[in-house]
């Protein structure tokens, strides 16, 4: 019953399609004003749940306020980003790994402190960011200037999608590895309790780094290069990962960290500046997409694991990702933006 509810959270992620055709349509920049104040408020409140049903429905309404949110931000970053779309949505994904590492440990401080049903307190701070968006966002419209059909769309989405799946796929099975099979992998491999935990901080926190210049760099050296680079070294790094141990474990997983995260951001610039008249749709499928495979390969890295073991599981993700590295050269060269 734990492990289901993980699924009632990130299934709202199937809606980011229509909520990005919506958003198109229709300027939703309340929704990505108010989303942090709303999302804070329920995920705050799940310890006050009586049941299993309530929290069920605490996480479900929770991931659709996050749903609202993730799937019309990008466009409006892009929006105001112009040439330097790379950056913006660098600054977008480091700040997501910035809270995604952050997050955990302020929410233990919590507990500790004021107990699971105490840190109601804590949903100020989502309200508080919602202040801040709402002053420096609601003059920004959150819409297309122009949109196009569904038939004009394709085209062009088509040639966008399609090498994007076969980059999703395979890093989405390292990235699993890493980030949910991690601490169980460096446990089984002798490491204590602490120091399998920690290696996953260092990773996340490296992957703050990594997302914040990834964009940026693809700005100036083009998407091509940057995901060309990323993804051979973070492969590489994956298997000298493997063949490492004690202490030099730890530079080997903050250049794992900078590496295998910085992708996501450029792989954003490259759907919003090729599909400009339908960005928040456009986003809303990379990640239902990203969503579907990310689901599907913890099941395979999970299978793998259970059968051959995590060390196997490991090395397979890191020659799948490398296999994939000739479809980046498949990806559309840049276009002029909007």
């Amino acid at each position: 019953m734990a492990g289901t509810l993980w699924t009632f959270l990130q299934l709202p992620a199937l809606l980011n399609p229509f909520i990005g055709y919506l958003a198109d349509k229709v300027s939703l920049r309340y929704f990505v004003i108010l989303a942090p104040a709303i999302t804070a408020s329920l995920m705050s409140v799940v310890g006050l749940a009586p049941n299993y049903l309530t929290l069920a429905i605490l996480l479900f309404a929770g991931g659709i306020s996050a749903a609202a949110f993730h799937a019309p931000t990008p466009a409006m970053i892009a929006r105001i980003s112009g040439d330097r779309l790379g950056k913006g949505m660098s600054l977008f994904m480091a700040a997501g790994e910035l809270g995604r590492t952050v997050g955990p440990l302020l929410v233990v401080w919590a507990v500790s402190v004021w107990s699971l049903e105490g840190i109601a307190r804590l949903m100020v701070v989502g309200w508080a960011a919602s202040l801040v968006l709402f002053w420096r966002l609601h003059n920004i419209p959150a819409r297309s200037t122009k949109t196009q059909g569904w038939l004009e769309m394709m085209p062009p989405a088509r040639r966008v999608f399609v090498p994007l799946v076969g980059l999703i796929i395979p890093r989405q099975c390292l990235l699993i590895a890493l980030s949910v099979y991690l601490p169980t992998f460096m446990n089984m491999e002798g490491a204590s309790l602490w120091v399998a935990g920690a290696s996953l901080s260092i990773w996340e926190l490296a992957g703050v780094g990594g997302a914040l210049v990834g964009g940026t760099f693809s700005d100036r050296w083009g998407r091509r290069t940057v995901l060309f680079a990323a993804m051979t070294s973070s492969s590489l790094l994956m298997l000298v990962f493997l063949n490492l141990s004690g202490w030099l474990l730890a530079p080997v997983l903050i250049l794992l960290g900078f590496t295998s995260l910085s992708t996501t951001p450029v792989m954003l610039a490259v759907v919003q500046e090729h599909l400009p008249h339908n960005r928040a749709l456009a986003n809303g499928l990379f990640m239902s997409i990203t969503f579907l495979v990310r689901s599907i390969a913890a099941f395979a890295v999970g299978l793998v694991g259970d059968s051959l073991g995590l060390r196997s599981a490991f090395f397979w993700s890191a020659i799948i990702s490398l296999l994939a590295i000739p479809v980046i050269f498949y990806l559309p060269q840049v276009r002029n933006q909007e």
